[in-house]
């Protein structure tokens, strides 16, 4: 049987089956659409396995595929599975590694960010491509015009694509070294200095917090709480009344709403009791609900937005939400002289190295309260500028 000739594939157009040998068919169908099949034997029975379009794959390739199907065959394999293998592309990859990696993450806003970035900057690069055919020169394409203008997000995105890469290798879809691997050589160094959110000088606080309270408003509250607890915006913003223990003068902010993973007792201070007394009622979950509900009528947490538009009221500036808790550290050492450990503790991060962690098991809780007491005390002007030393 005479082999075919890229001539003749063009030239070809009655219906049925044209054979080039060892198993290679073009497949003419009855509308004049053009396929390749390939006829070989799998496990001991003949199977026909499509090798794609004749418009989209060549005479040379698809005698490549067949030649690589059929050895895979030989050897006792089935080279349908590698077919299938080879059909998954880079978008469909990175949308079953976001699907595995999803119920792992407690923050929906970086569920929907993880995805969004790589469909942004690897996405609209290759996104359609079989995720076999990528390679580090694929990946320095994405990032280089991101990488010195946007250089976290550029981080971000190599990170994401390595995860993606390192599953496809895993299961079987990319038979290469991860294409992330080799492309840190090829991008400039970038030397940024850490951005500190921006803080409050201490001193300046029982101003603030004077002119604070004469705000109405759950925001107002809400800022307040946040100052006085020296908690995150997230945390407090979500704060639940049934995480609150009104008589103990405990709030118990679960695991899952920390940035470590590990439930945080907060001890509360006199003027933050006041804060909750003044709230109490507003919502039966929520301790500062938004002053929007959700679609069923129940309550929801507040957006971060409404600190921006509250300093925008106040005509203050120069500072962050987030940037409190740097305020509330630096008054420890420099005011409370408070011991390191004690202060660490009342902001949720870990101190000292592992080994000293496992033996260090107790949360300073009792010390804790000391100190947020004395805390709440000078933001409320009880202490003037009085230093109060806190151990």
């Amino acid at each position: 049987m005479p082999k075919l000739s890229v001539k003749r594939v063009s030239a070809i157009s009655e219906p049925g089956f044209y054979g080039d040998g060892e198993g290679l068919y073009l497949k003419v169908s009855g509308k004049g659409a053009k396929s390749w099949i390939l006829r070989t034997m799998v496990h001991g029975r003949r199977r026909d396995l499509g090798l794609g379009s004749a418009s989209l794959v060549p005479l040379v390739e698809a005698r490549t595929k067949a030649r690589e199907y059929r050895k895979i065959a030989r050897d006792g394999g089935d080279p349908d599975t590698l077919r299938k293998r080879e059909s998954l592309t880079f978008e469909q990859a990175a949308k079953r590694v976001h699907a595995q990696l999803k119920p792992t993450w407690r923050n929906v806003k970086h569920a929907e960010t993880w995805i969004s970035t790589v469909e942004r900057y690897a996405g609209s690069k290759f996104g359609r491509r079989p995720i076999h055919t990528i390679g580090t020169a694929d990946i320095l394409e994405a990032l280089s015009p991101i990488w010195t203008e946007q250089h976290e997000t550029a981080k971000r995105v190599k990170q994401r694509l390595a995860t993606i890469f390192d599953w496809a290798k895993g299961a079987g879809h990319y038979p290469h070294e991860n294409p992330v691997n080799g492309v840190k050589k090829a991008l400039p160094t970038v030397k940024r200095r850490a951005d500190h959110m921006a803080a409050m000088p201490w001193q300046n606080v029982p101003e603030f917090m004077k002119s604070l309270s004469n705000r109405e408003g759950v925001s107002a509250r809400t800022l307040e709480f946040i100052i006085l607890t020296a908690a995150r915006s997230g945390e407090a913003r979500g704060a639940r009344w049934s995480e609150i223990d009104l008589e103990k003068a405990i709030w118990t902010v679960p695991a899952e709403r920390m940035k470590r993973g590990l439930p945080h007792k907060v001890p509360l201070g006199s003027v933050a009791l006041e804060i909750l007394e003044e709230v109490k009622g507003l919502d039966p979950e929520f301790v500062f609900p938004s002053a929007h509900r959700a679609k069923d009528g129940s309550g929801k947490p507040q957006s971060v937005m409404v600190f921006k538009a509250l300093f925008k009221r106040m005509g203050q500036e120069g500072f962050t939400v987030h940037g409190f808790r740097s305020t509330f550290r630096d008054w420890c050492s420099e005011s409370a002289h408070a011991d390191r450990e004690v202060a660490e503790a009342a902001l949720s991060h870990a101190t000292g190295n592992e080994v000293e962690r496992a033996y260090a098991r107790s949360d300073l809780f009792e010390r804790r309260r000391n100190l947020m007491e004395s805390w709440c005390r000078y933001c409320s002007g009880a202490m003037g500028q009085v230093v109060e030393m806190v151990r």
